[in-house]
């Protein structure tokens, strides 16, 4: 506080300044006081007061201060309050900068410059190079003097900050300072106070479409001396706030400047409001921008043409993470059109978009609706990305739609947060016996914001928290499959074997009518089986009829006497511990509709070929718990003479078969002979089957029961998901998760890599009983073996590359040539007609099974990139040598003779495609001179 005996008069600062015996680093001038006289507030610090009959002592001071060298290389910040400026005294003010370099802010407080004025100082501005701030308040520089100051500051790129505090620039000099900002890369600060909050728009958007790392301020205030904020835009945060935007075009540009910035990551619009032409605008930049993270448009006014802009955007934009659209006035249009780029709507489609992880809407404006609901429904169920979802002050949604939001949640992985606030539905004993059974099956749902519900306001959620904690929590580890009960299988493969023509497909036919014969009005029962027009026609690939004998189920896998098909026999064939046993099938005769009878010798052959098939793969399958069990059925009886001499020779070559392979397969003592179109004929063989069945069923291990619970869950969810043949895995994790307590992750703690074996495991248990195909690294199950075994593969073993592609025939091609061939095989031009492989399977995933079923193999397995070996392209026809990559003069061709050591009991098997692969590593290691 100053007192008299500190006040001096301007005579004793002139000649302190003159003798160099100040050090001061701030001066303030006080102009229009009552008295003259100056008062030092601090060593440093000066203030000075000139009244209005001293006004030329002023310029005197401000030209000794200009050359006082000691004063003016201390001198750091300069205030001027209440100054009337002529030019010489800007001109010495120029003098005192260009002496002073250590001055860094100037403050004008209640000016007043004429346009001669402000014109000297632009000036000055351009030459300084020291200056880094400007503030100008109440000193009514208008709009051209924010010229001047813009025209200063695109030559000088040393001031930093630049304040213009209750003035008004206008729209003109705002513009100005637009283009500044688009050539000034050194300003940091940018603070303006205007009448008008037009003057926002082209500031930000300079900024924004120029992407300054500048800070900007700009506040608005009327004649009542009311203010308020327009926009801020902080760069050390990167959030962009708009408070308010006075119309529709200004809106449109500052969001058009989004559309290539990198600066902002925040965008906050609450309160805004806004139309759908801006929306319209903002769809581009969601499609451009790669650096917004958050946008708020909470409380825009926003109706459903508006959110269908934006929802359009977010298919394609990649970086958007949290959407926030409560309080606006849309439906269900506008909820439908958000959350389809979030969703899925067949498990071949991709999810648009994967990045968005948090959105909210809802409000008393907000009418859901029933296709709001549904979409939300679809989202929640398909959604594989979103983690946070907020559905506000909702007064459309009923109970029983939030029962469905929670029953759709059972199978939702990835939500971690879900908040119903001041949703009216959210009420009653079921709403809350929903919402636990959820939490029991959904153990990663992390927090349920229940708050302003009618359900908080009755005080019943304390039950739903405690719940949640308890899915927070570790439970100990246990074993893969410890504790888990076993029971005897109830399903048993029977595989018919047998050459073209032997007549296995009438003869399933037969046995599957004396199943069902019970069942069946007598006419069905009498009529023939086989019509002559189907008896002409051969079974391509493998079919499978399954029949129910009481608990039992029994299914005949009817494996394909195509040669081509052989190489897919192996894949059929059952695992360790698997339930099964085989017939099989040879003709007497030589062909379907052939007098000629087959020798003893060729009736021989054809039960070898297959009792060594079996044998072989029994010693493939590692460990067996019993020998394979072989019944052995001879057709078309009825068309053989009783008393013909081939049939004792037949008897006794079967004979030798019988001690040839004993101790390798288990025979059933009696050799049925039928003929396979009459049921009566083979009532015996049927009920052979049901008994061997129950036989074989005691005999293998246990399996866990959780497997058989499982056959009927799957059943259901074919059933309801219209009778889909394959499965991804993430479905049928979720389907073990909400149907299968024993595989349920039941905490966010859980060792998730644990239930996942766990499930692994219980697939390879269904896989080897027969009940689904799976394989680990596709990542799908085949719930319909007969599709997959005859449409699926059926295709594929007779897939034309060559024919498809435009490769060279040296049995290689690309992965994508080969996607591509696929698609045109596997697809009919026609709609409705062909293959609906494509329909379940992705190309990709088909190449992927061809690897697996090794229908082709990779040039390199270390490159993703690799060349595919198909070996079908390499048949070039009987007696035609084949192609082979690699064909210079420095190759040298190598390969192995592989055989059994027991080829008397066991051969290689047509599926062991695998010497094509062994012979082209040793090709490919003598091209390079290994």
């Amino acid at each position: 506080m100053s007192t008299s005996q500190n006040l001096r008069d301007l005579q004793w600062l002139l000649h302190a300044i003159k003798s160099e015996s100040l050090n001061l680093h701030s001066i303030s001038f006080y102009l229009s006081q009552q008295t003259s006289c100056c008062h030092q507030e601090t060593e440093n610090s000066m203030n000075i007061n000139i009244s209005n009959d001293s006004h030329s002592l002023f310029s005197h001071l401000l030209t000794v201060l200009g050359s006082s060298k000691n004063t003016s290389s201390s001198l750091c910040n300069l205030e001027f309050h209440q100054v009337k400026w002529e030019p010489q005294q800007l001109q010495n003010l120029g003098v005192l900068l260009e002496n002073g370099s250590n001055i860094k802010q100037i403050v004008f407080q209640r000016n007043t410059l004429s346009t001669e004025c402000l014109s000297v100082f632009s000036e000055m501005v351009k030459r300084n190079g020291a200056l880094k701030e400007i503030i100008f308040s109440e000193s009514r520089i208008g709009s051209v003097g924010a010229g001047l100051l813009a025209s200063a500051l695109k030559v000088n790129h040393s001031l930093e900050a630049l304040q213009i505090w209750e003035d008004s620039i206008g729209s003109k000099g705002a513009e100005e300072f637009s283009r500044m900002i688009e050539v000034n890369p050194t300003l940091k600060l940018l603070t303006i106070f205007d009448s008008n909050s037009i003057t926002a728009t082209p500031l930000i958007s300079a900024v924004l479409a120029r992407n300054r790392a500048m800070e900007v301020h700009v506040w608005s205030g009327d004649n009542e001396g009311n203010s308020s904020k327009v926009v801020e835009f902080v760069p050390g945060n990167s959030t962009l706030r708009i408070y308010q935007l006075d119309d529709v075009a200004g809106s449109c540009r500052v969001t058009c400047a989004l559309g290539r910035n990198s600066t902002v990551k925040t965008l906050d619009l609450t309160g805004v409001q806004l139309k759908s032409r801006w929306a319209k605008e903002f769809r581009w930049v969601l499609e451009q921008n790669q650096s917004l993270k958050e946008v708020n448009l909470s409380k825009t006014c926003l109706k459903d043409n508006g959110v269908v802009y934006v929802a359009a955007g977010l298919f394609k934009n990649q970086s958007l993470e949290s959407l926030y659209l409560d309080g606006n006035r849309f439906g269900g249009i506008g909820v439908e059109h958000l959350l389809c780029p979030l969703s899925r709507f067949s498990n071949l489609q991709f999810q648009a978009n994967i990045t968005l992880k948090s959105v909210t809407f809802g409000g008393g404006r907000t009418k859901i609706g029933k296709d709001g609901l549904a979409a939300i429904l679809q989202m929640l169920t398909t959604n594989q990305s979103m983690t946070r979802l907020g559905i506000y002050d909702d007064e459309s949604l009923r109970p029983e739609d939030i029962i469905k939001i929670f029953r759709s949640l059972e199978r939702n992985a990835t939500l971690r947060y879900l908040s119903l606030q001041g949703c009216k539905g959210v009420k009653g004993e079921l709403v809350m016996q929903a919402i636990m059974e959820t939490l029991q099956v959904n153990p990663w749902l992390e927090e349920l914001d229940l708050t302003r519900t009618p359900l908080q306001s009755s005080g019943k959620t304390e039950g739903i928290h405690q719940k949640l904690g308890q899915n927070g929590r570790t439970e100990p580890e246990t074993d893969l499959l410890k504790d888990m009960p076993m029971v005897v299988p109830k399903s048993c493969r029977v595989f018919f074997c047998g050459q073209e023509y032997a007549g296995k497909t009438t003869l399933c036919n037969s046995v599957s009518q004396n199943f069902s014969s019970s069942k069946l009005p007598y006419i069905d029962q009498v009529r023939t089986l086989v019509n002559p027009v189907e008896q002409a026609v051969r079974t391509v690939g493998m079919k499978i009829k399954t029949f129910k004998d009481n608990d039992t189920k029994i299914s005949i896998w009817n494996l394909g006497g195509d040669h081509e098909f052989y190489s897919l026999h192996d894949l059929m064939f059952p695992g360790h511990g698997s339930a099964s046993f085989f017939l099989i099938i040879s003709s007497l005769f030589r062909k379907f509709n052939n007098r000629e009878p087959k020798t003893p010798a060729e009736i021989e052959e054809d039960l070898q070929y297959w009792l060594r098939f079996i044998v072989s793969n029994s010693r493939i399958a590692v460990q067996q718990c019993m020998l394979p069990n072989i019944t052995l059925v001879l057709t078309h009886y009825d068309k053989i003479n009783q008393e013909s001499q081939n049939l004792q020779a037949t008897a006794n070559s079967i004979q030798r078969l019988r001690d040839k392979f004993h101790g390798f397969v288990e025979f059933y003592p009696t050799v049925f002979t039928v003929d396979a179109r009459s049921s009566a004929s083979v009532s015996k063989l049927t009920h052979h089957l049901r008994k061997t069945s129950k036989t074989v069923l005691q005999r293998v291990p246990r399996v866990c029961e959780t497997c058989n619970d499982l056959i009927q869950i799957l059943s259901d969810w074919r059933s309801e998901n219209h009778n889909k043949p394959a499965m991804r895995w993430n479905d049928f994790s979720e389907l073990c998760q909400v149907r299968v307590p024993f595989l349920r992750i039941r905490s966010r703690r859980d060792n998730k890599e644990k239930v996942d074996m766990r499930r692994r495991a219980i697939a390879n248990c269904l896989h080897h009983i027969g009940e689904v195909i799976y394989f680990d690294e596709l990542g799908f199950l085949i719930l319909d073996c007969e599709w997959f075994c005859g449409e699926v593969l059926g295709q594929l073993i007779r897939l034309e590359v060559r024919k498809q592609s435009s490769i060279e025939n040296n049995g290689f091609i690309s992965r994508k040539e080969l996607e591509k061939t696929l698609k045109g095989s596997l697809q009919s031009q026609i709609p409705g007609m062909g293959s609906k492989v494509l329909e379940n399977l992705d190309s990709s995933d088909i190449v992927r099974m061809m690897l697996k079923l090794e229908l082709c193999y990779e040039q390199d397995p270390s490159d993703t990139n690799s060349l595919l070996l198909i070996p079908s392209i390499l048949q070039e026809g009987r007696g035609k040598p084949q192609k082979w990559q690699l064909s210079t003069p420095d190759s040298v061709y190598a390969g192995r003779h592989l055989e059994c050591d027991d080829s008397s009991h066991m051969f290689l098997t047509p599926g062991s495609q695998k010497l094509i692969v062994l012979c082209k590593e040793a090709k490919r290691s003598f091209a390079k001179g290994e």
